[in-house]
Order: C-alpha cells, then structure tokens, then sequence
C-alpha cells in the first residue's frame, strides 16, 4: 500500500493514529502527530480499523526527536514506545488519552486532565524485568522484546529509563549468567528503598540451589540479595500519595486500601490517623507489609478484593488501585450497593478505569482527575480519580 497517511494523534499503547482513504483509523508504531507518512506494504485491515507499519517518513512532525538509546531503533525495543517524540508531546498525548476514555467510555464532560509532570525523563526507573530465551550461560539471551515481534529477545546492553545502579549490577551479572538458575525464564533487577539491589531469577524445574555463589563472584556481591521464585509468582509494588491527600481528614475513620500492595498507600493513611483495612492477593506483598512500621496498627490482609469486602468492617472511605483488568464486578456491587462518602480510584488503565467509572456512576460522582506520568518514554499513564456519593 503506498497511500500517504497523516497521523492526528497517539492512542493508548503508544501507536500514532490517522485514517485510510476509506475512512478506517490506521494505527501505526513509532509515528508522531503531524506528520505525513507512508505505510509498508502489508496493512493488516479490520472491519473498523487498521494496523500498519512505517515505511517511510514523507514529511516530519515537528515534535519527532532522535532517540537517545540505540536499542529502541536498532533492536525495535517495545519496552518503551514513545521515544521519538519530545517529553512534552508525551505529556499532552497522554492527558488526551485519559481524557479520551474519560469522555467516551466513561460519558463524563470532561476537559483532559492535569497532568504531573515526571521529575526524572530518563534513568528513573528502580526495576528491570528482562525476558529470557536460550539455553544456559552465554548461549542465552537475556534482554526486551521487539515492539513488534514479542516472541523475540534482544540482549540487553543498557536500558537509559533504568537507574544506573541497576544497569551497573547488569553489566557485572551477564558475565555470570551461568550461576543462575539452569531453566531460567525471566530475572527481575530491583533496588529497594535503602538502594540495596535484588536478584530475582525466576525458573520452571529446580529450585535456585546455590544463590551464594552468584554472590560471590560479583563485585560488592557480599550485598546483593538474591530470590528465587517459580513461574508466576511476581509481586506487585504500588504508591500514591496524592490520592491520600483527596481523602482529607480521615483521624478516626475506617479506611479501605483495596490491592494495596506492600502496603504505601495504608501506611500513609495510618499516619493521618485512620483505622486501616489493607487487602491485596499477593501473600509476598502482604508479608513485606506485615513488617512495616506504622504509627498505628494497620489490619492486612492476604486475599482476593471479591472475597473479602463481605467481611470487611464498615468504611468511611475507599481507595482501590486494581490490576490493569480493573474491579472486579463483585466489588463494584460492593461499592455502589452501600456507598461510602469518598472513593479514590487509582489506576494503570485509563479504558478500564472509566469503565468502571461509568459502572459506579449511579451512586458516585466524579469530582476531580489527575494524571501521573511515571513511565516516560512509554505509553503508560498513572490516573487518579477522585469520587463522593452522590
């Protein structure tokens, strides 16, 4: 096909979008708005819409940069997707997202929302998960999958969203690869809050017999902590204190912190006084919050949101922060059957969280949104919605 496109915008996922002769949109990676392309032969076509791929740049938007990182032209990196354009072009695509599914998912008359900006646009990230392929040691590949083809892996050699301590800790491991587990699937780096650094090397078969030996043969290794888990046990990490403050005053009152992860959300909300109900079915996260200190007790506890809200006591608030596939159906009936006064809804997925804005609209009123972008250079946007019984 070599009909000129011209791109309007950036939809969620990352992907410019413009439309074809016969009026379906065409989605189309690593294109930037307001500017004309043309497409490769090969345009996958739907009945409402389109997917292609670049061929060739006929005329440049004016907010298309060069990348920095090689490897998000060179091995077509997916793990970040918004490179190419500058940060503020970033920034207004993602407060047009949000507002987007705000408008025509959730039927609220919105303006796109405010949106705060990241303090760091590179180097910021604290967690590195690489995908692997390959037998053991250096016959592996250990890195990110290619935007457009997610079987593949590409060896990482430096991810410039990540901290440079983590990518130090990289450089030293790859040349050890064959002191991890033999059946290898993924391996997470993190730093932890005291910038120690985590080994998490996860594995189908045997267990991670001899940790202490990867210790031992990295540089500063005395201080690595090295774990070890099977196949689908990851856990999750979630914070924000924004959205505590919407709560106001909550001295006295019972709070619900719905998937409330190693538990930032519930500690913050002790320290202004409330009686704190944390609930997330991660047991890992729960036993890590178990440990925090509080300034008053806070109640936590190991389970699915659906399962457990029945038993719950009485709130006076309610903060959610779902997975990206949003509430659970039984915790919105939960929710709208006996409203609370305010409900603070955090969320990775602007489609699913008006979803389930427009769900809860019969008993709840939207009173404020707020955007966060804490992924630069990726398509991932942070929305917080504020809500009152109506």
């Amino acid at each position: 096909m070599s009909d000129v496109v011209a791109i309007t915008a950036i939809a969620a996922g990352g992907e410019g979008v413009g439309r074809l002769a016969d009026g379906r949109a065409v989605f189309v990676a690593r294109t930037a708005p307001g500017e004309r392309i043309r497409l490769r032969e090969g345009v996958k076509l739907h009945k409402t819409f389109a997917r292609g791929e670049l061929g060739e740049i006929v005329a440049p938007g004016t907010t298309r940069v060069t990348a920095p990182c090689p490897h998000y032209v060179q091995d077509r990196c997916g793990g970040c997707q918004l490179q190419h354009v500058t940060y503020e072009a970033q920034l207004a695509a993602k407060r047009a997202i949000v507002g987007d599914a705000l408008r025509r998912i959730a039927k609220l008359e919105v303006e796109d929302p405010e949106i705060v900006e990241a303090v760091e646009e590179w180097r910021y990230r604290a967690k590195v998960s690489l995908a692997v392929k390959g037998g053991r040691g250096r016959s592996r590949a250990v890195g990110l999958h290619q935007y457009d083809r997610p079987g593949s892996v590409f060896d990482l050699k430096d991810c410039h969203i990540a901290d440079f301590k983590l990518m130090v800790l990289w450089r030293e491991l790859k040349q050890r690869l064959d002191l991890l587990p033999a059946q290898l699937t993924h391996l997470t780096l993190r730093l932890d809050r005291e910038g120690r650094r985590h080994v998490i090397a996860e594995s189908t078969g045997e267990p991670w017999r001899d940790p202490a030996a990867l210790r031992a043969a990295l540089p500063g290794g005395e201080s690595v902590i090295c774990w070890w888990q099977p196949v689908d046990g990851a856990a999750r990490v979630v914070a924000r204190s924004w959205a505590v403050e919407q709560l106001g005053d909550v001295r006295g009152a019972v709070v619900w912190d719905l998937y409330g992860g190693i538990g930032d959300t519930a500690v913050e909300l002790a320290e202004r006084g409330a009686q704190v109900v944390s609930v997330d079915a991660d047991e890992k996260a729960i036993d890590w919050a178990r440990q925090r200190a509080a300034p008053r007790p806070v109640r936590f506890i190991a389970g699915k949101a659906e399962d457990v809200v029945p038993t719950l006591p009485e709130p006076s608030a309610v903060v959610v922060n779902p997975p990206r596939a949003g509430l659970h159906w039984n915790v919105t009936l939960r929710l709208t059957g006996q409203p609370v006064g305010r409900l603070i809804y955090v969320s990775g997925d602007p489609a699913t969280l008006a979803r389930d804005l427009h769900r809860l609209s019969a008993t709840y009123r939207v009173t404020a949104v707020r955007a966060f972008d804490l992924f630069p250079q990726t398509a991932h946007v942070e929305t917080v919605a504020v809500m009152e019984a109506a």
